[in-house]
């Protein structure tokens, strides 16, 4: 049953809640609970009179009640329980809190400290957020959105816990990734709490920890494969286009395989994207833009080695692709700049382990005839940084110390301002520390990691790594997307929302080494974006005619603050 409306008042023009539940039932909804902030008119009218002490909090009031509990945790499994615990409570304080403090807490509700959560989900579940769609519950799929409680839905984002950042399957304990990431599109993009819906499909796990914990509250079955899988994906998306036919759908922490198909068979179909493969590769792209505008150089100036061609590797290389195609090079000057490493080696036309969207990566083999290999079976990380001389070098492997100090020295003997993107998270998967690049470099080394680490003085002068966040994007491309109205989402749309980003980043701030702007200015960041995507959706045809004041104007309008609304008690209208 719905428990509330939107409504604005005739009369005045006021904003409010219809509320449909009343007393305790209030107190147990975390989108309508104001604790100790309800009115004494609201006590009185929604039968809250007697259940809540004399006092009344300003949000303000309670935010310190709150940072002070906060503050007393022992640890960052803790304070995500904490937090998490707090969201369920009274979402209106957990975002204002989680805003008030997002250099702080954005680490704990989202990486590195939720895939410690993730890792063990099972053993701190407290309560559920979100919908568990399974083989046995699929053919229910109506039922079950119908019966969710929030006046509408607008963003979905949804997992099968197959790649769980760089942590493996977790099957349905992965839910802690799509709920992390909706805190996010409230926090940094603005979008309104009540209409975003975390989903797992669960459909099993190989992970035979997980089958073999007595705690664990997924289905205990291998995974579901093949034709049976596809059906059920197949249910559940024409699901959410007979409830939810205005939604947006962000696909997240699939399997390579499974993510580029599902990206690839429906993005005409419903307004949707892969933020692992397209947000990561548009964050990376922004962070690449300012390290160019830092170097006073074109990206066809560079030479690009990227390890790791999973769904980020690839996604990366892809973007790399779009900038020089942009730039006026032809798919072949393209290909001859970027040298793609998986797990077989430097990626080579003809390798039978070729997946379809790494085969405009793959080196001609004449390219690389005449190197000199360490082992003339396989072109090893060493062989590539070796041979193709890069300037730009790109982890997401997973594999900590990866970019030894042998392989930074020799990357900084071909650019005197070398690029090194580490972005493995969480933090004990980075591929090398921002510390590490400034040794081999000199301090010159522009860098940017997956997870967060602390500035460094050198020399007398204070260097920072950007965290490569898809946060910087994600939230600005779902309100955009929204907000104008979109009908599918472009890789123009990202390659717009890359550009907005690199240009909020200040000649200050660039001094510092930084690559992406301050997460202080997170909100005014997805605005931009926000307002690019609705530019570039409108001029290719895809979305609202509205100018570009316009445009920004409803997406600033669209930003919900966390803010306690006026109630006023009503009931539910009953389909007849």
């Amino acid at each position: 049953m719905k428990t509330f409306g939107f409504k604005i008042d005739p009369l005045t023009g006021e904003d409010y809640y219809e509320v449909f539940v009343r007393g305790r039932q209030l107190l147990n909804d975390p989108h309508l609970n104001k604790a100790s902030a309800f009115t004494k008119e609201e006590r009185l009218s929604l039968g809250l009179d007697g259940m809540l002490r004399p006092g009344i909090s300003t949000l303000e009031s309670q935010l310190d009640r709150t940072y002070e509990a906060y503050q007393r945790k022992s640890d960052d499994l803790e304070r995500y329980i904490y937090l998490i615990g707090l969201q369920d409570r009274n979402e209106v304080l957990f975002y204002q809190l989680l805003m008030d403090h997002l250099d702080e807490m954005v680490p704990i509700v989202y990486t590195p400290t939720v895939g410690q959560a993730c890792m063990q989900m099972s053993h701190i579940q407290r309560r559920y957020r979100g919908i568990y769609i399974t083989p046995e519950n699929i053919g229910n799929i109506d039922q079950i959105f119908q019966g969710l409680s929030q006046p509408q839905v607008n963003l979905i984002v949804v997992t099968d816990g197959e790649r769980i950042l760089g942590l493996g399957d977790l099957g349905s304990d992965g839910m802690g990734i799509p709920v992390g990431k909706v805190s996010l599109y409230v926090a940094a993009g603005g979008v309104h709490p009540a209409v975003c819906l975390p989903i797992s499909l669960d459909v099993g796990t190989n992970n035979p920890r997980l089958l073999e914990d007595p705690l664990y509250l997924g289905i205990r079955k291998p995974r579901l494969r093949g034709a049976e899988y596809e059906e059920l994906v197949e249910k559940f998306i024409l699901g959410v286009k007979r409830n939810f036919p205005g939604a947006l759908l962000q696909w997240e922490d699939f399997a390579k395989q499974t993510a580029f198909k599902n990206l690839d068979r429906y993005r005409e179909r419903i307004l949707s994207f892969n933020d692992d493969i397209q947000g990561t590769g548009s964050t990376a792209l922004a962070a690449m833009m300012t390290a160019m505008r830092i170097k006073k150089s074109r990206f066809q100036d560079e030479r690009y080695v990227i390890v790791g061609m999973g769904q980020a590797g690839t996604g990366i290389a892809m973007n790399i692709r779009a900038m020089l195609k942009e730039e006026g090079l032809t798919d072949e000057e393209a290909r001859k700049r970027i040298f793609a490493v998986d797990m077989q080696g430097l990626l080579i036309e003809g390798d039978p382990l070729l997946e379809g969207p790494q085969e405009p990566l793959a080196q001609r083999r004449a390219a690389v005839d005449d190197w000199k290999l360490d082992d003339p079976s396989r072109i090893g990380l060493q062989d590539v940084v070796r041979n193709a001389h890069p300037t730009v070098l790109i982890g997401v492997t997973a594999q900590p110390g990866l970019f030894s100090e042998a392989i930074l020295a020799e990357t900084a003997k071909h650019s005197e301002r070398p690029i090194v993107l580490a972005l493995s998270n969480p933090t004990h998967k980075c591929e090398c520390s921002p510390e590490a690049v400034w040794k081999a470099t000199n301090g010159k080394g522009l860098v940017a990691t997956g997870s967060p680490f602390s500035p460094m003085d050198w020399n007398g002068r204070t260097l920072q790594a950007s965290q490569c966040n898809n946060m910087y994007i994600f939230p600005g491309v779902g309100l955009g997307a929204l907000v104008c109205k979109a009908s599918r989402v472009t890789d123009g749309m990202f390659l717009a929302a890359s550009k907005a980003i690199s240009r909020f980043v200040t000649p200050e701030q660039e001094a510092m080494g930084l690559l992406l702007p301050e997460m202080k200015d997170i909100r005014k960041v997805s605005l931009a974006v926000a307002t690019a995507v609705g530019i570039e959706a409108r001029n290719a045809g895809l979305g609202r005619l509205l100018d570009d004041d316009q445009l920004a104007a409803i997406v600033t309008k669209a930003q919900w603050e966390p803010k306690y609304s006026a109630y006023r008690p009503g009931s539910p209208v009953v389909a007849s």
